[in-house]
């Protein structure tokens, strides 16, 4: 049986819902997908150097899943005019993120203003207009890349100039994409040093309304793109208006996106521990705790979601990451089976759909 056959065969409980997007998603917009990151692969030059290269590389290949669920938001609203360009907005931002990380991760280096430079990247991509010209590796032991970092970031431009809603929802991406720098930056930096300047940069950017987080969940929240890719969602429409553009992000900060980056730590253990990598859910006292924890960003992230419009469309979101994340097989290499049983019911009417889903998508490769 061929893998659309089965992937047809698995959709048909939800055949006849009203809403199509899973259909869509799997059909129309991964492909889209894998189009796009093949574009961005063959951008890439053997002229460039070899560490720059093989990173960007390692990104493309092993951190694919990030673009293929972000690409998810392509469909929020279905509007067809404009999920092409979404995906190729989310496609090209994500894989500006999953290299940037991997330059901070791998590069051998714990300097702050090498990674700032880096992430200015993550600024220009989405500012309309003219923007400073900006060496992004300038304090960064390697330079050519090809061009690969300013074809994406002209990419996004590109893709932002065709959203109606953009100017709108302009300013509020632009402070996302301020925290998301910050954390990336102190986070890379010298183990005996990164966890205290990420204390002191929360006590700094905590305020009176701030939930009560521990300083790594607020730090975890900060590290999602999911919130950025809402509002590509809500930018394709010239109606969105501010109160909009407010409740999305209530929802998704910290609560959608904590869920997000905290999953993505928990099944990562093992794998950073042995990398001498930062891992926030490592923070917590014991397995107990973070498991209790994770329970409340999910408790939370639905409920925040659940007053939203196409609050079927967000509730898929979160039950999606459930799905994504705990069908990977470094759960149960890890031992971390029941915890994540229990996560699966809480998410909910749907979840262990979308999870057999996962499992499913990863033994056809396509995951």
């Amino acid at each position: 049986m061929s893998i659309k056959s089965r992937i047809n065969l698995l959709l048909e409980p939800v055949r006849f819902l009203p809403d199509r997007s899973l259909t869509r998603f799997l059909t129309v917009v991964l492909p889209q997908v894998s189009r796009e990151l093949s574009r961005w692969q063959q951008q890439l030059t053997v002229s460039a150097d070899w560490p720059l290269l093989q990173q960007a590389l390692a990104s493309l290949s092993k951190k694919r899943f990030h673009a293929q669920g972000g690409s998810f938001y392509a469909l929020y609203n279905f509007n067809p005019v404009y999920m092409k360009t979404q995906v190729s907005l989310i496609v090209a931002l994500q894989t500006i993120s999953d290299y940037l990380d991997n330059l901070c991760d791998r590069g051998g280096i714990y300097d702050e203003v090498a990674f700032r430079y880096l992430h200015q990247a993550m600024v220009a991509a989405l500012t309309r207009g003219p923007i400073r010209e900006r060496d992004y590796y300038r304090f960064y032991p390697s330079k050519n890349d090809g061009g690969y970092l300013e074809a994406l970031v002209a990419e996004c431009r590109g893709c932002i100039a065709l959203l109606p809603g953009y100017p709108v929802v302009e300013p509020e991406i632009l402070r996302l994409v301020s925290l998301y720098n910050d954390l990336q930056v102190y986070k890379h930096l010298d183990p005996a040093m990164r966890n205290s300047r990420l204390r002191r940069w929360f006590k700094e950017k905590a305020t009176p309304t701030t939930p009560s987080l521990h300083w790594w969940e607020y730090a975890a929240a900060c590290g999602s793109t999911l919130g950025l890719f809402a509002l590509f969602g809500l930018a394709t429409s010239s109606a969105t208006d501010l109160q909009d553009v407010r409740k999305v992000v209530e929802a998704y900060f910290p609560w959608v996106c904590g869920l997000h980056i905290l999953l993505d730590y928990w099944i990562d253990q093992d794998e950073d521990l042995q990398e001498g990598d930062l891992n926030f859910v490592a923070c917590y006292q014991s397995p107990a705790a973070a498991a209790e924890r994770l329970s409340l960003f999910l408790k939370k992230a639905l409920q925040e979601v659940s007053v939203l419009p196409h609050t079927a469309f967000h509730r898929s979101v979160v039950q999606g990451l459930l799905a994504v994340y705990l069908s990977d097989p470094k759960v149960k290499q890890q031992g971390l089976q029941q915890a994540a049983r229990s996560l699966l019911q809480a998410g909910g009417t749907g979840t262990e759909f979308f999870y057999r889903l996962c499992l499913l998508l990863r033994r056809l490769g396509a995951l």
